[in-house]
């Protein structure tokens, strides 16, 4: 495995939508410098039998502790669910302890990202929701300035809390202009403030 410091983007997509997102925000990522590694979770199941397959047939490969240990920052996205976080997202974190013990997230840069089906239906909650357990491992939370002027001109998704995409009630509106520009400047100033925050240890 490469000793090359990376952002992990780790993220669970149904649709596609927030997978999407995630392509931009690693390319924002390599655009600051750093490399982006880009992971998913599997989905929760209500069968208890219910098994998932080590290597998922199609799209990122599953997260494990080790990628969120060795990170140097973390991207975290989901679509929302009620104006929260998605439960096999969730489950991922809640599965995190051992990180939480010894401390190893600490002080690392991280961001959030989300996708709705519509322009209210809870993006900025979501956003909100899931800083909470990055604040409990002592991660130091990157928003989006109004320095990015897309942040005044959307007309779908992105908010100061993370980037966020509206995705319609279909789940098929592609991201837009300016959905792409903040995915790209919240993975861009993520790897910036890595990078500083490295330089200075």
């Amino acid at each position: 495995m490469s000793n090359t410091p990376y952002i992990l983007v780790l993220f669970y997509s149904r649709h596609g939508a927030t997978a999407q997102m995630a392509h931009q925000i690693s390319r924002g990522v390599e655009m600051g410098g750093m490399e982006a590694r880009i992971r998913t979770v599997p989905s929760v199941s209500a069968t208890c039998e219910a098994t998932t397959p080590e290597i998922p047939a199609e799209g990122a490969l599953y997260a494990t502790l080790d990628d969120l240990r060795n990170c140097s920052g973390l991207a975290l996205g989901s679509p929302t669910r009620y104006g929260n976080m998605a439960a096999s997202l969730k489950y991922f974190l809640d599965g995190t302890n051992s990180l939480w013990l010894t401390g190893e997230l600490v002080g690392k840069p991280a961001a959030v990202f989300t996708s709705t089906a519509s322009l209210h239906g809870g993006q900025e909650s979501t956003l909100l929701s899931m800083m909470l357990p990055l604040l409990h491992h002592g991660m130091l939370i990157a928003g989006l300035p109004y320095s990015e002027s897309a942040l005044l001109e959307t007309r779908g998704g992105g908010t100061p809390y993370g980037a966020s995409h509206f995705a319609g009630t279909d789940g098929k509106r592609p991201l837009d202009e300016h959905e792409i520009t903040l995915c790209r400047a919240l993975g861009r100033r993520l790897a910036e403030t890595a990078q500083k925050l490295s330089s200075k240890r």
